[in-house]
């Protein structure tokens, strides 16, 4: 009997890995669809062709996990590695170009501006 459940842990401890691997591609990809769409977040901040990108990418691995449910966990993680390596940059990018728009006041323009006061 002890064995059984040692054998049965193993399996439960795999099993749980698959569903962990898929959920996190499933909630990257929902995610990542919300912030494209969500005009508080990044809709209409994004450029066209950026933001085209990032949908077709979505598209194409939300139509391999709808057809590949039961793939094993590496699968699972190689796919949200595909999708990460399209859609960060293109996110950072956007991030980085509103930061530089913020900080192009100057270095002292923050301490300086008393107007919120």
């Amino acid at each position: 009997m002890i064995k059984d459940s040692e054998k049965f842990a193993e399996q439960d401890k795999k099993a749980k890995e698959k569903i962990d691997a898929k959920n996190n591609l499933d909630n990257y990809l929902h995610t990542m669809r919300n912030t494209i769409n969500d005009k508080e977040k990044l809709a209409e901040k994004l450029d066209a062709a950026d933001k085209e990108k990032i949908k077709e990418t979505l598209k194409t691995q939300q139509d391999w996990l709808d057809a590949h449910l039961n793939a094993e966990k590496e699968e699972f993680e190689e796919h949200l590695k595909e999708i990460t390596t399209v859609c960060d940059p293109i996110i950072a990018k956007h991030y980085q170009k509103a930061k530089g728009e913020e900080g192009g006041k100057g270095p002292d323009a923050e301490s300086q501006d008393h107007s919120d006061l």
